[in-house]
């Protein structure tokens, strides 16, 4: 079950979830409005590694907005803290940025149960295309949870700003066996 505009008030208020800052104008029929941070990151490697960390410059975007490059990634982060110990969050770009050619989340919309912090967004684009803090860039939806819950508790814990991927920390090659 998902969650309405109206139980995404009522939950954000009894504390059930968790949005800072919290604006009634940004939920909408079954979702919330989530905006654009100032901080990009932009890996800057010709071929990225998940088994080492890979480096990255750090962009501030201007009042006049930062011009997203076509074949470029750009880790960008949600000016909102959000979080719930009881729902699930999948996070998805809003359809007015995606009918501009933008990618606002590639391959991993879904938040655990636990984390709160402030989201990564793994932003692409179609053709250049100017970006602006604080634009209303994606929405969050919350789903009930059925079944025991164990609360993130992971590395991505109480983020601030981008964050690069952390991959390497978990994950070793596993061998390969050939028969």
């Amino acid at each position: 079950m998902i969650l309405t505009g109206p139980e995404i008030t009522a939950a954000a208020s009894d504390g059930r979830l968790r949005i800072t800052p919290f604006d009634q104008t940004q939920v909408n029929p079954n979702s919330y409005n989530v905006r654009l941070g100032r901080s990009l990151l932009v890996y800057t490697g010709d071929v990225l590694d998940p088994h080492r960390p890979n480096l990255t410059r750090h962009v501030e975007i201007g009042a006049e907005g930062q011009v997203l490059e076509p074949g470029q990634l750009y880790l960008g982060h949600t000016v909102e803290h959000v979080g719930s110990d009881v729902f699930v969050p999948l996070l998805f770009g809003r359809s007015s940025v995606g009918r501009l050619g933008l990618f606002v989340e590639i391959t991993a919309p879904i938040g655990d149960i636990g984390f709160h912090g402030q989201w990564t967004l793994m932003l692409s684009s179609i053709r250049p295309l100017r970006v602006y803090a604080g634009m209303k860039i994606g929405q969050i939806m919350f789903f009930v949870a059925v079944g025991p819950i164990t609360p993130y508790a992971g590395k991505y814990q109480a983020s601030e700003g981008p964050r690069p991927s952390a991959f390497w920390r978990d994950e070793r090659p596993a061998p390969v066996v050939v028969s």
